[in-house]
């Protein structure tokens, strides 16, 4: 009897089936926990959208953000990560604009690289930009010593290109295991200067963010660069987008960021505990999903520890003895605690916010 589609699929001969094919996270560009779609001035080593970190050498050269400047998603996305000089730059040689994915090693640790049975993969994705000629990117290992330079063309300005590289797997170089680090960087250049760039289509013993001769994005004053369904899968063919449904897609990036209030202004946190003295309570945080490590918090905004009656300015919060589910979260400078009474803890605004990160 002939076998199904998904009946291939499970055998691995069908290129339609997308178990988890796709190694890179948000690559439809979907979850934006930090910045709910709003565009910002994007610092060196921030997100404009999750998953993909954005490093710079020079502060305040680009606007970036989800869906940034409104333009068409390409055909069957609604979603792209979009970038705009805030005025050209002239690149020094040890310069460098990349926008990246950190992959972890547990989600890449099959790739065997780094030994004789390393696979091939193929990297492809859509992009958009006011400029043409080449362009540049590169994948590295996690000691930033090993690396593959990338380029491909856009021909046409301000049209979606698709684009498929396709990348034998090294045979030398170091890589990790099966652990909870960077199995393997993908690095999308807006600019990168001649200490970081090599020659591309061929794995290398260097740091290189990009392509010898690649576009400079940032070298424009208000060029735009804008990309969406990333994809990098085993394999010597590029297969259609891996969807994921968008809780999936969510609880993926809440592996590595998580965040709570921004939304009504009386928003709970998963958090209960006690009164320890007059300034500080303490008690126990639940994440929504286990984290990748222990992760650290960032309080924005104020929050208050509530007793039925009353309302008591939290302070500043932080967190204690840390697992991977779990945290110790406790107060300093709160106001009006009453030792051993219990307390629940909520945002005090729309601007309220408790996020934890635990990003590679």
């Amino acid at each position: 009897m002939a076998l199904t589609q998904v009946d291939q699929g499970l055998l691995g001969t069908n290129a339609q089936y997308t178990g988890f094919k796709n190694r890179i996270i948000n690559g439809a560009m979907v979850i934006d926990q930090r910045n709910a779609g709003a565009s910002i001035t994007i610092a060196d080593s921030s997100f404009a959208v999750d998953r993909f970190i954005y490093v710079a050498s020079q502060a305040s050269k680009f606007t970036a953000g989800q869906n940034l400047n409104s333009i068409t998603a390409p055909a069957g996305f609604t979603n792209y990560l979009g970038f705009q000089t805030l005025s050209s730059v002239s690149i020094g040689a040890g310069d460098y604009f990349v926008v990246s994915q950190k992959i972890e090693g547990f989600n890449s640790a099959d790739l065997n690289w780094g030994t004789a049975n390393a696979q091939t993969v193929t990297l492809s994705f859509r992009v958009y930009s006011s400029l043409t000629g080449t362009f540049g990117g590169s994948l590295r290992n996690s000691a930033a010593n090993y690396s593959y330079p990338f380029s491909y063309s856009i021909p046409v300005a301000n049209t979606w290109t698709t684009i498929s590289i396709t990348i034998a797997g090294p045979t030398s170089g170091t890589w990790i295991a099966a652990t909870n680090g960077v199995g393997v960087s993908v690095n999308f250049s807006l600019g990168v200067g001649s200490t970081y760039n090599g020659t591309a289509g061929a794995w290398a013993s260097a740091n290189n963010l990009s392509a010898t001769g690649a576009t400079s994005v940032v070298g424009t004053g208000s060029a735009t660069f804008y990309i969406t369904g990333v994809q990098l899968e085993k394999g010597s063919t590029a297969t259609s987008f891996d969807y994921r449904p968008y809780g999936t897609e969510l609880q993926l990036c809440q592996r590595y960021f998580q965040t709570w209030g921004g939304t009504t202004g009386n928003e709970y946190a998963p958090w209960s505990g006690l009164g320890y003295n007059s300034t500080t309570a303490e008690g126990c945080f639940t994440f929504i999903c286990p984290m990748r490590s222990a992760p650290s918090l960032t309080q924005v905004g104020n929050w208050v520890f509530n007793d039925v009656a009353s309302d008591n300015a939290a302070g500043t919060l932080g967190i204690g003895t840390t697992g991977l589910q779990t945290t110790q979260m406790r107060s300093s400078g709160a106001t009006g605690i009453t030792q051993y009474r219990p307390y629940t803890l909520r945002a005090s605004s729309t601007a309220s916010r408790i996020q934890l990160s635990a990003e590679l």
